[in-house]
């Protein structure tokens, strides 16, 4: 099993303790790269993909670095439209 397919399988679980590192290199092997609107994008984070244009964007996660459930879900539900 690749690393993008057990990062797959742990987001699809749900889990509380998700981090957006992990989030990171899942988007990345899925072909999205981090999009930084420079100075005012403050506590947001949004992945884009070159190929296809599509955006999502999140609230960054804090104090911690552990994503809330309710990104978790949007997030499972934005890929399961897409590529998984």
């Amino acid at each position: 099993m690749t690393q993008k397919e057990k990062l797959i399988k742990r987001l699809s679980s749900i889990p509380r303790d998700f981090n957006i590192n992990e989030l990171n290199k899942l988007m990345q092997s899925l072909g999205y790269k981090e999009y930084k609107k420079g100075k005012s994008a403050g506590s947001r984070i949004a992945f884009y993909h070159p190929e296809t244009k599509l955006i999502v964007n999140l609230h960054r996660p804090h104090p911690g670095n552990e994503l809330k459930v309710y990104q978790i879900k949007e997030i499972i539900k934005f890929l399961k439209k897409q590529v998984i």
